[in-house]
This record gives C-alpha cells, sequence and structure tokens, in this order.
C-alpha cells in the first residue's frame, strides 16, 4: 500500500495534480467523491470535477462513511483518489442539521468523531493497493473569525497532520507546482 496526501489551497492545481498521479499509475481508478451540491455554485464545481475525470475510472460519491468505501474500494492494483478530506471533514461537522452558534463553544456531532477515529483506524492497519487523498490546506491564513469557522480550521488542520504523518508522501501544491513534503518525488 502507498497513501500519499495532495495539499493545497482553493484552485491551487491540487485535484489537477492528484488526478495526473492516478492516471499515471496505470492501475484502476476509483475515484471517491466526498462533496455535497448544497447549492448552485458547488453543484457547478462538482460538474467541473466530473467532466475532467477520464472515462475509464469508476466514480463513488460518499459524504460521509469514508471508511468503510475505502475498506470496499481499496485493493491490489487498484488506485483510490479521494477528493477531498475537508469537504468530508465539512460534511461530517453538519451531518447531525443543527444551526451553529457564531460564538461560544462548538460541539461537534458523535459522527464526526466515530467516523474521524474509524478512517484513523484504517490507515493505522494498512489497505491493499494505492490510495491518494486531496485535502485543502486552509490554516495558512489569518484566524477565522466566528467558533464553527475556527473549529474547521483547527479539525482541518488535525486531520491533515494525522493523515501525513500516516502518509508515504505528503505533496503541497500551490499555483500548480508540486512541492514535496515528505518521501520521494512524485
Amino acid at each position: 500500500m502507498s497513501v500519499t496526501l495532495v495539499l493545497g489551497g482553493a484552485r491551487s492545481g491540487k485535484s489537477g495534480y492528484a488526478e495526473r498521479l492516478a492516471d499515471a499509475s496505470g492501475k484502476e481508478i476509483v475515484y471517491v467523491a466526498t462533496s455535497r451540491a448544497g447549492d448552485a455554485e458547488m453543484a457547478a464545481r462538482i460538474a467541473h470535477h466530473r467532466e475532467r475525470r477520464p472515462a475509464g475510472w469508476r466514480t463513488v460519491e460518499e459524504e460521509l462513511a469514508l471508511a468503510a468505501v475505502l475498506r470496499t474500494e481499496c485493493a491490489p492494483g487498484r488506485l483510490v483518489l479521494v477528493d477531498c478530506l475537508t469537504l468530508w471533514l465539512s460534511n461530517l461537522m453538519f451531518c447531525d442539521g443543527r444551526e451553529w452558534p457564531d460564538v461560544g463553544e462548538v460541539t461537534l456531532p458523535e459522527r464526526f468523531h466515530s467516523e474521524h477515529a474509524a478512517l484513523l483506524d484504517l490507515l493505522e492497519g494498512g489497505v491493499e493497493g494505492d490510495l491518494v487523498f486531496v485535502s485543502n490546506e486552509v490554516g495558512m491564513g489569518i484566524v477565522p473569525w466566528g467558533a464553527v469557522s475556527r473549529c474547521f480550521a483547527d479539525e482541518a488542520g488535525r486531520l491533515n497532520q494525522t493523515v501525513a504523518a500516516r502518509a508515504d508522501r505528503a505533496v503541497f501544491v500551490a499555483a500548480g507546482l508540486p512541492l514535496v513534503l515528505k518521501g520521494s518525488t512524485c
């Protein structure tokens, strides 16, 4: 098994880079899409990603149960591309439909904790085949305004650190250019 984490900001080229890695692998590709179309703009982003994907790739759409999908889809001779961890994290934060306060302590849903733990357990135990995660680096700007935004930035940073620690490779993409942070060049 090989695990790669591809990080970058919005429109940094991280998804395109991860897709090129997958395509160059010569393996069967399963694309795991974690996004949901909550509004017209997000629907357009999803459509853009769908159009860019090669026809031979199989797509699995899963907003919450990522570890379960990876247990099923990861296999020898296959590369699973997950795009992206931060959308998955956001889905988990809002999975119970609650209204979030602008101020005060943020309490994350129980499913957030259980799904997060399941993913980390899966990575600890190892999976067969190759796995590429795409994730946003959201911690390079100012501390966000509002408790929910700060909670998201904190949780995204923690998740990225944890996945990077378990990954064989980590690559940061800015302006479409990859910078290898860990492991061999891709």
